[in-house]
């Protein structure tokens, strides 16, 4: 007997029916017009997507790693919960419903999830391919405007993927605010560019402000020890690639890696990780550099500041036992140290 599809399989089969029909030329023109506003740099009045070609193409370029990227991120904070899922789930932006099948691959079962989109074209395909999954079948498909006026109604999960980089900074500040006001979690991700970092960190500020605790991928709720202009907090999922990728990108490789920034954020207190590998571990002979984002100790007796996160590297040699052989395994993103 055949073992059943993952959720990543059933998507890209899904995804891969719909360009039967659609010339790969016009496929790949599309992405081409597309990709500008994925990459969040123009914050746009209007959906991005104006009809069924323009969100078939998209849907089949971007799904696979926004869907990926996603995961990631709610594989971190589900570990920071491990006794919380969420009974609903509000996909603000959602498009053609990249964060809904991530939540449902995180947080198996049915649930209550409305997607809110302001392009209907990606409702539309959004709902065509969510009817490849049984969980998501009910899904509701809402057209919404998202921006000012946006109102979320009560729900235990909003995230918010790829969407603020296409906002006005009134619209995002008010999108965020939405979030908060009516979620138990709020999940952020954007690219992993120095742009979408700033995004996130300004939503970041904003959930901590109305009384959310960071569950990933931060150790701690203080301010992000990051200079701006600096550096900037992101990572990176592994994406298998389509013919389109192949055709559009030029490339010969079968994957690439999505880089994301994210934030994770509850009401209610999370156990989040000892500290956060936050660049790819470098292996030498007989040692392991880890970069961390740590919490220190708190702040000197008398002074009201709360711990003190601060970036640093450790070096893991054959001398620490088996948390070098961890070490020698972590990957980027992962929580340090690992349990043993």
């Amino acid at each position: 007997m055949n073992a059943p599809l993952s959720p990543s399989d059933t998507l890209r089969t899904a995804l891969a029916h719909l360009l039967d029909g659609l010339p790969p030329k016009a496929a790949a023109q599309a992405v081409e017009r597309l990709i500008v506003n994925y990459r969040g740099r123009t914050p746009t009045d209007a959906p991005v997507l104006r009809d069924r070609s323009d969100a078939v193409a998209y849907a089949a370029y971007r799904m696979p790693a926004t869907f990926e990227a996603v995961c990631a991120a709610l594989e971190a904070f589900a570990r920071a919960v491990p006794d919380w899922e969420p009974g609903s789930h509000v996909d603000v932006g959602g498009g053609t419903g990249a964060a809904t099948w991530a939540v449902n691959a995180t947080w198996t079962g049915g649930r209550p999830v409305t997607v809110l989109d302001w392009a209907e074209p990606a409702l539309a395909l959004g709902r065509e391919i969510a009817a490849a999954h049984p969980d998501l079948k009910p899904t509701e498909w809402q057209r919404s405007r998202i921006g000012a006026a946006l109102t979320i109604e009560s729900t235990d999960l909003v995230t918010i993927s790829y969407v603020l980089g296409e906002l006005t900074d009134a619209d995002r500040t008010a999108v965020v605010d939405a979030a908060a006001s009516a979620a138990q979690a709020v999940v952020v991700i954007e690219p992993g560019t120095p742009d979408g970092y700033a995004r996130v960190i300004d939503a970041r500020d904003r959930l901590v402000a109305a009384g959310f605790h960071v569950a990933a991928p931060c150790p701690h709720s203080a301010a992000c020890p990051i200079v701006p202009g600096e550096d900037w907090c992101h990572f990176a999922a592994r994406v298998s690639r389509s013919s389109l990728h192949r055709q559009v990108k030029g490339g010969s490789l079968a994957y690439e890696d999505e880089k994301f920034s994210y934030v994770a954020a509850t009401r209610f207190a999370p156990a989040p990780a000892a500290s956060r590998v936050v660049r790819k571990p470098q292996i030498r002979k007989g040692q392991v550099l880890l970069d961390l984002c740590a919490t220190e100790t708190p702040a000197p007796t008398g002074t009201d500041v709360g711990p003190v996160p601060a970036l640093g590297r450790t070096t893991v040699t054959k001398r620490h036992g088996p948390l070098y052989k961890a070490a020698r395994d972590a990957d980027w993103g992962d929580a340090w140290p690992p349990p043993l």
